[in-house]
């Protein structure tokens, strides 16, 4: 496994409970939001600043536009980004605290990785380059969760990338994924708002391509330039800044981390199937 895929997938699940922590959907509401969608939103973009529905398409990537323009930009109107910023930080912090996290793992892994988050490539990642500005709380707990996002962004910023030079869209990853067999069609068509008929005119576009097959299956040749993609994914994350991390520093993380992202798994917080791609369970 490439070292940027293995510590994506140990620092995921620290970022993951700003999704899915019992608490996150009351925590928006308890400031004016309205309801998981406008929460999730809110609490995501809140980095960017008061920024428009367009904006968050962007860069987000994978949601039908309306499903955003009904939480964009009203949400500003009931919750400032400063405050979004405070309640998702503070919300996260407790999930995790709630979940077994060991706050001096979270110290080791804040002072292996804040140096290499200040420092990575901001170039055409503006997820990242928000986030990374923010100030890094001195509880470690706080700090390695706002570390683990700042870090995924910059991979989902690169991933975005990697998909428009295929010449993929934000629909049509979706359908790639579920051509790999990782989720199921009905779970991302409702999760991420797309219509049967946008879906089925993505899959035409993919078949026309040979990419996937009548079957709504990846072709071998599908198989072969999704791969390319999640390659191309770990490389830019990679030579984008992690490098600076080397993968000593990488491994010294991942084992720092384990007991605690078992815990955090074994806490039944996380959904096993969701659409961020989580794998459950702690690295070997």
């Amino acid at each position: 496994m490439h070292p940027a895929r293995r510590l994506w997938t140990a620092l995921e699940p620290i970022h993951g409970v700003v999704y899915f922590a019992p608490g996150v959907r009351d925590a928006g509401v308890g400031i004016g939001l309205r309801g998981f969608w406008m929460t999730y939103f809110a609490f995501r973009a809140a980095p960017l600043g008061p920024v428009g529905a367009g904006a968050v398409v962007a860069t987000f990537a994978g949601f039908e536009p309306s499903m955003v323009f009904k939480a964009l930009p009203d949400a500003w109107s009931r919750a400032e980004p400063a405050k979004c910023l405070a309640t998702r930080a503070e919300v996260s912090t407790a999930a995790l605290r709630s979940a077994g996290m060991a706050e001096d793992a979270c110290a080791e892994a804040v002072s292996l990785l804040a140096p290499v988050a200040a420092s990575m490539d901001p170039t055409g990642r503006a997820l990242y380059a928000a986030n990374a500005e923010l100030p890094l709380s001195d509880d470690p707990v706080a700090g390695v969760w706002q570390l683990a996002t700042s870090l995924r962004e910059h991979r989902g910023d690169g991933h975005v990338a990697a998909l428009l030079a295929a010449g993929v869209t934000g629909l049509e990853a979706l359908v790639l994924q579920v051509g790999a067999g990782k989720f199921s069609a009905e779970l991302l068509r409702s999760v991420r708002g797309w219509s049967t008929e946008d879906w089925d005119a993505a899959a035409r576009a993919l078949r026309s391509r040979g990419i996937l097959g009548e079957d709504g299956v990846l072709t071998a040749w599908g198989k072969e330039f999704l791969d390319a993609i999640e390659e191309r994914t770990d490389e830019r994350a990679w030579t984008g800044g992690l490098a600076a991390l080397g993968e000593d520093g990488v491994e010294r993380v991942v084992a720092t981390l384990r007991p605690s992202v078992l815990e955090l798994w074994e806490s039944g917080m996380l959904p096993e199937v969701n659409p961020t791609g989580l794998p459950p369970g702690p690295l070997a």
